[in-house]
Order: structure tokens, then sequence, then C-alpha cells
């Protein structure tokens, strides 16, 4: 991951399961036609008669997320599976954002992002830079018009994504 003030996690929360799946075609469409970078990206999908949602890597991610896991995942995890993955057995949303401390992701953001899905919703997180203005906002618009979509966005201090890496590293080792 680059080190990038202008790198951002944003959150497309989706009002249905499959809106997930919609909303990765429309990100693969920008990144193929430049419109941002995406370095790390999941979908957390939650079937309404489900007891927790189902977490998806999104292929068109750089080969370091492939390579060396997603920091997202680890995020999404912590959030929506068992408490306490990735973040520690018994590790509440406190301890995951003092771990976060100073990257820009802080407690107030996931806790929205926990709070927002639930069975019959879904959700696209990505790890982004690079955004083009005239590329991405008439696609952002379009969902948000539709009221199909509502986004949460963290803007990320120019070395989180090194303590990203090291938050990812750290939950890794034995």
């Amino acid at each position: 991951m680059p080190s990038n003030p202008a790198t951002s996690l944003t959150v497309w929360l989706f009002d249905t399961a499959a809106g997930a799946g919609a909303g990765e075609v429309r990100v693969k469409d920008l990144v193929q036609r430049g419109g941002l970078t995406v370095h790390d990206a999941i979908t957390v999908t939650w079937m309404p008669e489900a007891e927790r949602p189902v977490i998806g890597h999104l292929h068109h991610a750089t080969a370091t997320a492939a390579v060396r896991g997603s920091v997202v995942g680890v995020l999404a995890g912590a959030l929506f599976l068992v408490p306490g993955v990735g973040a520690g057995v018994g590790a509440g949303l406190a301890a995951l954002a003092q771990r976060l401390r100073g990257t820009g992701i802080d407690e107030e953001f996931l806790a929205e992002v926990g709070e927002q899905l639930r069975p019959g919703t879904s959700a696209l997180m990505l790890l982004s830079s690079a955004a083009d203005p005239e590329l991405v906002g008439p696609v952002l618009e379009q969902g948000l018009d539709r009221g199909d979509v509502r986004l949460l966005r963290a803007d990320l201090a120019a070395d989180a994504p090194q303590a990203l890496r090291a938050l990812l590293d750290d939950l890794d080792s034995p």
C-alpha cells in the first residue's frame, strides 16, 4: 500500500444483500476507466435469515493486498464476525479503535459501520486513493439519488497504510 494522504477507507452501505455485488461491478468499471486506485476491497453480505454476514475479497485489489492479507478484511472480521475476530479474543470496539489510533479510522467511524450492517443488507469496503471526481462523482451520485446506498468515509493519515499493515502483521502472528 502506498503512503498517500489521499488514501481513504470508504464503506458503501446497501439496503439489500445484493447491493454490494452491484457496487462491486461499479467499482471494477471505475478502476478499468482509471477513476480510482483500489488497494484492498471486500464485500460484506448479510442474508436476511443468516446469523452473521459473509465476507468476500474483490479480485482487482493490488497484489500486495492479495499476498499479504486483507487489512479491510481484518477490520470487517473484527466488526461483523465472531466477537474478537481479528482484534484478539475478548477485544471490543474500543480496543480495535485504540490499535488504529492515528490512522484516521476512529471508534465513531467503526461503530457507525457496525451499526449500519444487519441482516438483509450488504457493504462494500474500499481502501483506495487517486479518485478522479469527474469519474467517481457521477457513479456515487447515481446511487445516492436512488437511495440504495449510504457512504461512510475515513480519510487516512499519511502513515496510515504502514500502521494498518503493522496491525495486520500483528494480528496474523501466533
